[in-house]
């Protein structure tokens, strides 16, 4: 063969231009397939796509929601928290109020115990005074009345005149015990 057609019948198969025919059948082939896959797989495709986005939206959706649903139960909390501090001021407050109105009342019971103590010490020096003094009195009335009954050589015994006597002695020395004061 003559290189020359050789030439033009390797002109005429070349691998990079596929024939007319083989081009005709692939395209229709082509179009087959894809109207195929347009009308079978690519609406399948497409409501996975769309159910994918709504699950993402409403994911986003339910996260937005669940913050700001903690966000409000960390503002209750906090509300809670402030409040159960200021009542536990206010407690400790009352306590320490309470506290302080008791023990006044302590000291004044404490005080008016005392001023009763002292009142009733009072009275009772003042009553063992008087019968200290009474017996005092009478015991020395006694000898004054068996002294005098002594020196006078005559007996004293007369209960009236006896009392007159120890009266009229005592008086004068409480008189001398003034007077020296």
């Amino acid at each position: 063969m003559n290189p020359l057609v050789q030439l033009a019948a390797e002109e005429a198969e070349n691998p990079l231009i596929p024939p007319i025919p083989e081009l005709v059948i692939g395209l229709i082939a082509f179009v087959i397939v894809f109207g195929f896959l347009a009308k079978k797989l690519l609406p399948n495709i497409n409501k996975v796509l769309d159910a994918r986005r709504e699950a993402i939206e409403g994911g986003i959706e339910k996260a937005e929601s669940a913050q700001t649903e903690a966000q409000s139960v960390l503002e209750q909390y906090k509300a809670q928290l402030a409040e159960a501090r200021h009542e536990a001021a206010r407690l400790r407050q009352e306590a320490q109020e309470q506290g302080a109105s008791l023990i006044a009342e302590m000291r004044a019971e404490g005080q008016r115990q005392r001023e009763e103590i002292i009142a009733a010490g009072h009275a009772q020096i003042e009553a063992d005074r008087k019968a200290a003094s009474q017996a005092l009195r009478q015991d020395v009335g006694k000898l004054a009345t068996d002294l005098a009954g002594k020196l006078v050589g005559e007996s004293l015994e007369d209960h009236a005149r006896q009392s007159r006597t120890i009266d009229r002695f005592l008086g004068e020395l409480e008189e001398k015990a003034e007077a020296t004061r």
